[in-house]
């Protein structure tokens, strides 16, 4: 196997090794591979209506399997990251990319209980999670000065994927069907991971250089006034409660729009505006993170995200509706660089390995609770609207939450001024 992995231990490396050329290649390489990666649950969204036709279910039942693959990503996440100090990255995703194409291949072999293993254990327990949060970690490692916009590029995997890939899997679908589409999709990703892993992805430089990760000189007693601990609970409830609203249109706007009147390949094409318009913004949010810190982006993009989740509830105007998509996909872009970002800045690095993932899991969770709930939801009063408002409701939350760790952390900053010490970078 390769050596080292993004937590290996310190080498003789300055700050000249990081933010290289080869690092830009490993992060656009890692860019790709989350392309892909997201792009395999896409098939189950883009094809809910079809899926639960032929398998003659409700649409709850098919959009577990979207739920369950982040579910699966998040468990697998941490034991992945932990890995990281063991095995390379390179041999990490090589795995995970098999595994997600075996999980397509068996979901797209039987029926609704191989959907779903092949989602839930498949694509994101050993798969998914070999390449979400360890990839976006070891990035982190290769770049000091620019570690933000580097974070906020990879981050762009899922916006990527969500412009490139609905209308050619609806294509797809409605030429070839879903199970077809699945089973090339599998092919093509395994080929693709795999070549790009062996290619680009190589052990990061080990030595953090002069200010690599400041947190790490500093007294690590609290963060926001709160201990290690407790401030990176409170972060993974307000992940969490940002994560709910996020994928209920992510998951189900192509169902939404079907709903209302709207063709299969208009709902496809506003799933890729969302995420187009994601995509676009990213880069925006990395500067905005660099600039006020992680804790700052977070508020800002999930106060962006609300105003829009409650567009949804106002209009189904088409005109409006891709709009409001845009939107939303400029608020939801900042959220996760920017979690990543606030652990890198007040958490030593040596712990990125195991905090990264752990508050990632708690994303996912969310993101499979909006993803499934949403679906519940439908199913149980018939509409999408009350769905919305919910998620509106986990979004508010959300704010509330972090707008209180800005607050407490600004009064921390404020004391250690006084002080005459150096305030932790927000």
């Amino acid at each position: 196997m390769c050596g080292g992995a993004a937590g290996q231990g310190p080498m003789n490396e300055t700050d000249a090794d990081h933010d290289s050329r080869a690092a830009w290649a490993a992060a656009f390489a890692a860019l790709a591979i989350l392309t892909i990666a997201h792009g395999a649950p896409m098939i189950s969204a883009v094809a809910l209506k079809p899926i639960a036709a032929d398998l003659g279910t409700s649409r709850a039942a098919p959009s577990a399997a979207g739920a369950l693959t982040y579910a699966g990503a998040a468990a697998g996440g941490i034991v992945s990251g932990l890995l990281t100090r063991r095995w390379s990255i390179r041999a990490i995703v090589m795995f995970g990319g098999v595994m997600l194409g075996s999980g397509l291949l068996l979901s797209a072999s039987g029926g609704l209980l191989e959907l779903q293993i092949g989602h839930g254990v498949f694509v994101g327990l050993l798969g998914a999670s070999c390449m979400l949060a360890p990839l976006v970690t070891y990035v982190s490692f290769l770049f000091v000065r620019r570690r933000g916009a580097a974070i906020a590029l990879v981050s762009s995997g899922q916006s990527l994927a969500g412009a490139i890939w609905p209308v050619l899997l609806a294509t797809g679908v409605e030429q070839a069907g879903w199970r077809t589409t699945m089973v090339a999709y599998a092919a093509a990703a395994v080929v693709a991971i795999v070549a790009l892993a062996v290619l680009f992805l190589r052990p990061p430089p080990a030595g953090r250089g002069a200010s690599a990760a400041p947190a790490a000189d500093r007294d690590m007693r609290s963060v926001a006034g709160l201990s290690p601990n407790a401030a990176m609970t409170v972060l993974m409830l307000a992940v969490f409660c940002c994560c709910v609203p996020m994928n209920m249109p992510l998951q189900h706007i192509v169902a939404f729009c079907g709903d209302i009147g709207l063709p299969g390949r208009e709902g496809a094409a506003m799933l890729s505006t969302l995420l187009a318009g994601a995509l676009i913004a990213r880069q925006f949010w990395g500067w905005i993170a660099d600039r006020i810190g992680g804790l700052g982006a977070i508020a800002w993009s999930s106060a962006a995200q609300a105003v829009a989740l409650a567009g949804l509830l106002a209009t189904q105007d088409e005109a409006a509706l891709f709009a409001i998509c845009a939107a939303f996909g400029f608020g939801l872009s900042g959220l996760l660089p920017a979690y990543v970002i606030a652990i890198r800045e007040h958490f030593p690095p040596r712990e990125a390995a195991w905090r990264v993932p752990v508050v990632l899991f708690a994303g996912y969770i969310g993101m499979a609770a909006g993803g499934w709930g949403a679906g519940a939801v439908f199913d149980a009063l018939g509409h999408y609207l009350p769905a919305f408002a919910l998620g509106l409701a986990f979004n508010v939350a959300n704010v509330v939450l972090i707008a209180w760790v800005v607050r407490r952390h600004g009064a921390q900053s404020g004391r250690e001024r006084a002080a005459g010490r150096r305030p932790r970078v927000a």
